[in-house]
């Protein structure tokens, strides 16, 4: 069964004008294309892996999943609801990080904000302390939860953020990026974490990365995204096998080398 269908999605932007030409924007068309035509399904209790370059698409492709944006055509569902019609629905059923917006409350400290996200979520307060132990001991969080959050480092604020996506167990988890700002160490208890949701718990991830060696080890099939569209959906293995490569991250590279190459559809 799919928990994530993406059926046709694309989105534009209204393009950006300043001075006497904001004057014009109303009825400008919406020429600024985010994504294409994008289409795919993510199994239930699978880990799905979106790679790209910068502005490839892959973060407004999660926003939209996440509710924070509409598509433009397209119908987008999560755990059964559409993102657009019942997103309160699909908001109740995912956890969701990104690495640009964190939304704490500065003057609370760490272990403040977490219990007041977990409350939200519907957790008790004993289920929440319990969450935030184990969840202290796995990000490396340590003396940093008592400390106001506005005074941590943006690699803290990274592993705070982390914790609240999956503090609550959400049946789908949606990340952008989660282990950019973070060491080695504690980036791989993360990628850890994460398995042992998909294994114990049945969580479905979704996450989008640059680090090639992190989706090969955690994703069970990737979407490669080029200016928009879609270049391949396949399994790891389909990937080495339709390129002749020996690693993802030469698939991928051989992928994008063979799209930029003259004559190709842009």
């Amino acid at each position: 069964m799919s928990t994530i269908i993406a059926d046709e999605i694309t989105k534009q932007f209204p393009p950006a004008y300043s001075g006497w030409r904001t004057l014009l924007q109303v009825v400008a068309p919406a020429t600024v294309r985010a994504l294409g035509t994008i289409s795919f399904e993510v199994e239930e209790g699978t880990t799905f892996a979106l790679v790209g370059e910068n502005g490839a698409g892959k973060s407004t492709l999660l926003r939209i999943l996440s509710t924070l944006l509409v598509p433009t055509t397209g119908r987008a569902l999560v755990a059964g609801f559409d993102v657009e019609r019942q997103s309160a629905q699909v908001r109740r059923r995912i956890g969701y990080h990104s690495g640009a917006d964190f939304g704490f409350y500065g003057r609370l400290t760490g272990r403040e904000n977490l219990e007041f996200f977990g409350a939200m979520s519907g957790l008790s307060a004993e289920a929440t302390r319990e969450r935030i132990a184990e969840l202290t001991e796995h990000l490396g969080l340590g003396p940093a939860l008592d400390r106001q959050t506005r005074t941590l480092s943006s690699g803290t604020i990274n592993r705070l953020g982390l914790a609240r996506a999956i503090l609550h167990r959400p049946p789908v988890l949606l990340l952008d990026e989660p282990t950019r700002s973070l060491d080695p160490v504690a980036a791989a208890e993360f990628r850890a974490v994460l398995k042992d949701l998909v294994k114990r718990h049945g969580t479905t991830v979704l996450f989008a990365s640059h680090i090639l060696s992190e989706v090969e080890e955690l994703a069970g099939r990737v979407a490669l995204i080029r200016r928009g569209e879609l270049l391949a959906c396949e399994t790891p293995d389909e990937l080495r096998r339709s390129t002749g490569a020996a690693t993802v991250q030469q698939a991928i590279e051989n992928l994008l080398v063979r799209d930029a190459a003259p004559g190709a559809p842009q």
